[in-house]
């Protein structure tokens, strides 16, 4: 009996928290060129935009801005970037100056979770 309400409050984020994170670019990195920018998620799952699956979410990507309202669904434009289908990394082509950059995760309606997933905030430079 204790395994398995160890095994449910594992699978409800109970006793892992989800944690959200750059893999790349690291904060304060210089980058000449296009931006590889690779996401990284532990204690939670990423499913396409769309399917309700507990436990899930996919990610999106805030450049120079702050976070949304956490209780609407995520803009969509320059400045919030969707993967909704899935994705765990992406390219960009940024003009040079610095950014901020900050993800955090939609649910399956591109609304933040009731814990919100969010990401450290973290500056690059692009030459």
């Amino acid at each position: 009996m204790k395994n398995v309400i160890f095994k449910l409050l594992l699978v409800n984020g109970l006793i892992y928290p989800a944690d959200l994170y750059f893999i790349s670019p690291k904060n304060g990195e210089i980058i000449n060129g296009d931006v590889k920018v690779v996401f990284g998620l532990s204690d939670f799952g990423v499913a396409p935009a769309g399917y309700n699956i507990p436990n899930t979410g996919h990610h999106h990507l805030i450049i120079n801005e702050d976070l949304p309202d956490l209780s609407l669904p995520i803009p969509s434009n320059e400045n919030y970037l969707h993967f909704g289908l899935g994705q765990t990394e992406t390219s960009l082509n940024l003009e040079p100056g610095e950014y901020t950059l900050q993800l955090i995760m939609g649910n399956y309606l591109h609304i933040p979770h009731q814990e919100p997933i969010i990401s450290k905030k973290i500056s690059i430079i692009v030459e």
